[in-house]
């Protein structure tokens, strides 16, 4: 039975949008997922379900989450083996700004619109940069992403797609955990 880990877009974040851990836990095992685990707040979730599109399973995910608690909550999954890839591929990344520039996943559903990656390569801020791993982009911030330019919204309009972002340190954590 396929594992899949889904990152939950925007949750937790204000009053509004509270997804807590244990109830979406209680949720999904209700609704037929197998040995769910949760790390931290920020809507990082870890499943075993017989289905084996990753599409259906964010479909799924999104649908279940969203009815459950009020309001739309997107999400993207990915299996172990891409998550120990992306941190892997994303700690390697030679930062094309500050050396100490913090990192940044932004993991996104479906695919990227060729010219939105172009822009983001393209990108001309001084402290910040955008690299292109697959199907999901590693952000380089300077100035921490409370001051970013670059942020989901613009990232979203650009390529088109839906994404969440996650330090590189929780990406890390992740892929040790549940990278299997």
């Amino acid at each position: 039975m396929p594992t899949w880990i889904g990152f939950l877009r925007a949750v937790n974040l204000g009053k509004q949008r509270q997804v807590p851990m244990q109830a979406l836990r209680a949720l999904l095992e209700t609704e037929g997922y197998e040995e769910v685990e949760t790390y931290i707040q920020s809507g990082n979730v870890r499943v075993r379900r017989s289905t084996r599109s990753a599409a259906k399973v964010e479909a799924d995910l999104r649908r279940t989450i969203s009815t459950e608690f009020g309001f739309d909550v997107p999400v993207v999954v990915r299996t172990p083996a891409q998550l120990r890839t992306l941190a892997e591929e994303a700690e390697a990344l030679e930062s094309p700004i500050a050396p100490d520039a913090r990192r940044y996943v932004m993991l996104m559903t479906g695919d990227l619109d060729p010219e939105g990656v172009s822009a983001l390569h393209a990108w001309d801020v001084a402290t910040e940069a955008a690299l292109v791993q697959g199907r999901d982009i590693v952000m380089f911030l300077a100035e921490g992403v409370q001051a970013a330019r670059l942020n989901n919204a613009r990232i979203e309009r650009l390529t088109g797609a839906v994404g969440t972002a996650r330090n590189l340190t929780v990406v890390r954590a992740l892929a040790d955990r549940w990278g299997a």
